[in-house]
């Protein structure tokens, strides 16, 4: 059975923030926390990840715990968004041990960078040794972020019908 995000219900999203929160859940423990038998509860997992909307369980590392205590947002504009540079760019990007996400964003800047280092001087060589040596670069920012306030990772809650899920 095909299914799109049509085809997506309460239950279903139920069963993905569940998942989201402890994707080691064994089915009876996800069919508790929505409220199915174990049985139904990996039926829509199953069907879930078979039509790609879970698509993967990962462990969720606290960089504070090995010492990474400073996270910094990098926000970088490009000379050129050609398609060559674009490219060559994230290939370098690719390459920088420190980063630990980078997307290509619209606005302003052109990318947005995380960097988890363990001082200022840790940064201050980041910047040096790999950001300023990154292709085609005209311009970074660096901000950094003093405390989380949320971490969801997946959307709290979905309007359906003008109703909070």
């Amino acid at each position: 059975m095909k299914i799109n995000s049509a085809d997506i219900d309460r239950t279903d999203l139920k069963v993905m923030r569940a998942l989201s929160a402890n994707g080691r859940a064994s089915d009876v423990q996800l069919g508790e926390t929505v409220n199915l038998s174990g049985t139904a509860a990996a039926r829509r997992r199953r069907q879930l990840e078979e039509q790609g909307f879970i698509s993967s369980y990962s462990a969720f590392v606290d960089q504070k715990k090995l010492g990474f205590t400073i996270t910094v947002l990098v926000l970088i504009e490009l000379s050129s968004q050609s398609e060559n540079k674009l490219m060559e760019f994230e290939e370098a990007v690719l390459r920088c041990p420190f980063m630990s996400y980078c997307s290509f964003m619209s606005g302003e800047n052109d990318f947005m960078m995380l960097i988890n280092v363990r001082s200022l001087d840790d940064y201050n060589s980041v910047y040096r040794r790999e950001l300023s040596k990154l292709p085609y670069v005209t311009k970074i920012r660096s901000n950094f972020l003093l405390r989380e306030v949320a971490h969801h990772p997946v959307a709290p809650a979905v309007l359906e019908d003008n109703v909070l899920l």
